[in-house]
């Protein structure tokens, strides 16, 4: 029996494998949420009107501010807020990657210790190796021969001849 190798999957395995574990985890709280989600909507349909009200209002002030305003200052303010905004969704994505990542080694990782578990108790049970390579040999197909010239074979030597002086 052979000792088993520890193997390593690439990171986006682990990663796949534990964003698969997340989403079943999510998937399983979804009946509160949507319990929850209901009772807010109930409570804000009856403010609804009133923050419509509101929201007119400010609406009509925010016109007449953009009339008077540096759209110059505004585009520079925005491309300065977009890139830090890019670099911090980026620091985020790899903070998110790397714990899918350990989620998902942590959920490969149980899967192959009892797969492992399984296949040495099933090779404990199961026939000596010698019979199954004896079915297997005859069942291999037979190499082709090549076309080409073979070198010949070197001369044997001739037995040394016995002493029978003796």
């Amino acid at each position: 029996m052979t000792e088993q190798t520890k193997t390593r999957f690439p990171a986006p395995l682990y990663a796949a494998a534990g964003a698969g574990d997340l989403a079943y985890q999510q998937l399983r709280k979804l009946p509160a949420v949507i319990d929850e989600l209901s009772v807010r909507v109930n409570e804000f349909s009856g403010k609804a009107a009133a923050s419509l009200r509101a929201a007119n209002l400010q609406a009509g002030e925010l016109r007449t501010k953009a009339g008077t305003a540096d759209f110059d200052k505004l585009r520079y303010n925005a491309t300065n807020n977009a890139v830090a905004l890019a670099q911090e969704a980026t620091e985020r994505a790899l903070a998110v990657y790397t714990a899918l990542v350990a989620r998902g080694e942590r959920v490969v990782g149980t899967g192959v210790l009892g797969a492992a578990d399984v296949v040495n108790a099933d090779m404990v049970t199961t026939e000596e190796p010698k019979a199954v390579e004896a079915g297997a040999a005859a069942s291999e197909p037979k190499p082709r021969k090549q076309a080409t010239k073979a070198a010949p074979a070197p001369a044997k030597a001739a037995p040394a001849k016995r002493d029978t002086t003796k």
